[in-house]
């Protein structure tokens, strides 16, 4: 029979249908893996996004004096990011199903409690909580989706999950006034526990079980100590230099732990049989100008949303629900971007996408800073961010497809979190930056009602030193975006 197959050229249905098959039960594994994976980052990010709205309430509440109220947004920022690589080496270790699920469980467990605080101070507590359940979740998420998905589709996979972000983003400030007016601060963190138990029963049943890497299974304590104190200091101080003021004694002590520990860190990862984040990576040139264009991107264009939101009302005198809708051109223009981004990769290299992205957004900065002004119109401005948002949303998912595609499956858990790491390490240095830089030419008399948004009332002269803050800032990120861009210049051309 099978010698007639081959003399009347026939082939084998098994062998021929067998690769389509097994890549269609692939493709349908990493979509399901996609829907874990979205809906566990829009609930995280839902939750940062809708406590900002709500927190004027919870403060109210809580009684919660000007600290309390700064920690309660500071303390997950900062945990999460200390915290990632930890999770990114123990993911490698154990794996990442049982890692996610316990991140998922963690999240929803600190909401439901976060709920029934009496007490401010209770609530940093339970943010804390939060931010390790996040960490868990953040650290693993993208690793997933790699895994998941053919290296040739892996595009599509990153650039719906970066849009879910953007979604999140979009949502959250409406949801977080709606609960906080109309059921309470409370529901601003009990509605994550039914989301929250969904994707951990969703996981639980899409998630499959692989066997944990194998190898070396030691976990460096000392290293993990040393880049928490390090990191966790520099972080501490650059979010509390615009409150404090840069000779504050608790921002030099974080300065002056960030620069005597950093040195201690990097000689003990060196040595260290297992190290926490393995430096000698950055030796590699793909992951060294993926993980600089990745951290000078954050850099550049976090505060952007925020300080012209902040324009809108301080200059112009508008409400932060009209500033709130001048932004929104932004979030909308990324996620679409993202998720163009993604089918785009089909045709295009990520590489290409990601400088092509990285050099969109550079111009879309410097289009701002040269037509903001208090004569700008709202439609002048919000065209500036539609360019930026185009530019990010590109960037983001072609930059990491290309980390995690070239890279070994072994190592995608402590990849992916030291681009985190760096990435929101980015978000914190951006936004002091940028707070800092925009204030410098008032008089700090002036500051408060900067951030109050009433400074229109203090006459043109406040509101054009305010405006000249803006162009310094606004040319400052600039300048870091040219230099990410040129990072990702360099990469393009490396083989």
């Amino acid at each position: 029979m099978s010698g007639e197959r081959a003399a009347t050229g026939e082939s084998t249905p098994t062998t021929a249908a067998q690769p389509a098959d097994d890549e269609r039960d692939q493709l349908r594994y990493a979509w399901r893996v996609l829907s874990v994976v979205t809906m566990a980052s829009v609930l995280t990010t839902l939750g940062g996004t809708a406590l900002h709205v709500a927190l004027p309430e919870v403060v109210r509440q809580t009684h919660a004096g000007a600290t309390a109220a700064n920690w309660i947004l500071l303390a997950f920022q900062l945990t999460t990011t200390v915290l990632m690589v930890t999770f990114g080496r123990l993911a490698d270790l154990f794996g990442r199903r049982a890692m996610y699920l316990g991140g998922l469980a963690v999240y929803t467990s600190a909401s439901l409690l976060a709920g029934f605080s009496p007490d401010a101070w209770l609530i940093v507590a339970l943010r804390v909580a939060q931010a390790v359940g996040g960490a868990m979740l953040l650290t693993n998420s993208a690793a997933l989706v790699a895994d998941a998905f053919p290296r040739a589709r892996l595009g599509e996979g990153m650039g719906i999950y970066t849009a879910s972000f953007s979604v999140a983003q979009l949502a959250g400030p409406t949801l977080g006034g709606l609960l906080a007016e109309t059921m309470g601060w409370r529901w601003v963190f009990w509605y994550n526990v039914p989301l929250g138990l969904a994707c951990l029963l969703w996981g639980a049943l899409v998630l499959r079980r692989v066997r944990p890497n194998e190898g070396e299974r030691g976990l460096d304590i000392p290293g993990n100590i040393l880049v928490f104190v390090s990191l966790g200091g520099l972080l501490l101080a650059m979010s509390e230099v615009t409150r404090l003021s840069w000779n504050h004694p608790l921002v030099l002590a974080g300065f002056v732990a960030f620069a005597v520990v950093l040195p201690l860190f990097v000689l003990r990862e060196l040595w260290a049989r297992n190290p926490v984040v393995d430096v000698r990576m950055f030796r590699e040139p793909l992951f060294a100008l993926t993980t600089l264009s990745s951290l000078l991107t954050s850099v550049s264009r976090i505060g952007v949303v925020f300080l012209v939101a902040l324009f809108f009302q301080a200059v112009h005198g508008e409400t932060a629900t009209q500033a709130g809708l001048r932004v929104l051109p932004l979030p909308v223009a990324a996620m679409t971007a993202s998720i163009l981004s993604g089918f785009l990769q089909r045709r295009y290299s990520p590489r290409a996408l990601a400088l092509l992205g990285s050099a969109l957004s550079t111009g879309g900065l410097a289009v701002l800073g040269l037509v903001i002004s208090p004569a700008a119109s709202a439609l002048t401005i919000m065209g500036a961010l539609v360019l930026l948002g185009i530019g990010s949303g590109m960037f983001l998912p072609a930059n990491t497809t290309v980390l995690l595609r070239e890279l070994p499956e072994n190592r995608l858990g402590i990849v992916n979190a030291m681009r985190l790491m760096l990435q929101n390490t980015g978000v914190v240095l951006g936004t002091a930056m940028a707070l800092s830089i925009v204030t410098i030419p008032l008089p700090a008399a002036l500051h408060d009602q900067v951030f109050a948004g009433t400074l229109s009332a203090a006459g043109d002269t406040a509101v054009g030193q305010l405006v000249t803050g803006y162009h310094w800032a606004l040319g400052c990120m600039t300048g870091v975006s040219a230099v990410a861009t040129l990072a990702c210049l360099a990469r393009h051309r490396l083989r």
